[in-house]
């Protein structure tokens, strides 16, 4: 009997030649279609009395509950414009669509909202709601695609000022900061603040660097 010398080959079926084990289905339905790739180098900023950021830029201000973030963008965002939420949406789309279709209605406004300012090269500041990274994601996409600078502003405040569904989610955020993993998401800035931080900060603007003398 004679020995086998080379490698042996394993013969694999057209359905199961899709890349990656993940995408491997049973059913042999496709696979997802993977989102754009959005991943840069991301920095963890120190917290200061005043932000700078590009005008043109995307910021996301996430964590705490949405009334906490209201009051931190009224007093410390310089351009109120700037600002978008849905729950801002919501309010002036209320009565005006059907109550079963107002979610669908107010994120697809916002999202309208959003492309529109980053087409102006205008600088745009989203309140998130909850913490699902799906929630950011979309912002996102488009401002990379828009060639728009991405930032994310992260509320680390008392655990009483955080809806207990998003606690979990909060720690991994934090833990994400901490390790500097953000960048993954396509943020190439995040600024946490926390504790005294908070009321350290005086104003977010949206201006070109200052001029070399």
């Amino acid at each position: 009997m004679s020995e086998q010398t080379g490698p042996r080959s394993v013969r694999i079926d057209a359905d199961e030649r899709l890349g990656w084990s993940s995408d491997r289905r049973r059913d042999g339905t496709p696979p997802p279609p993977r989102g754009p790739n959005v991943a840069v180098r991301c920095r963890v900023l120190a917290p200061s009395d005043r932000q700078r950021y590009s005008p043109g830029s995307l910021v996301l201000i996430v964590g705490g509950t949405p009334e906490v973030q209201e009051r931190f963008s009224e007093r410390r965002i310089e351009d109120k414009g700037a600002v978008l939420s849905l729950g801002r949406v919501r309010s002036l789309l209320e009565g005006r669509v059907a109550a079963e279709e107002l979610e669908a209605a107010a994120a697809k406004v916002l999202d309208a909202a959003v492309a529109k300012r980053l087409g102006a090269d205008q600088a745009v500041v989203v309140l998130v709601e909850g913490m699902d990274p799906a929630a950011r994601a979309g912002h996102i996409v488009a401002a990379a695609q828009a060639r728009r600078p991405r930032h994310l502003v992260f509320l680390d405040v008392a655990k009483d000022d955080v809806p207990e569904e998003d606690r979990d989610a909060v720690n991994e955020l934090r833990r994400a900061v901490e390790a500097g993993a953000l960048g993954d998401e396509g943020f190439m800035t995040v600024l946490r603040l926390g504790g005294s931080a908070i009321g350290e900060l005086n104003k977010i603007v949206f201006r070109p660097p200052p001029a070399d003398d």
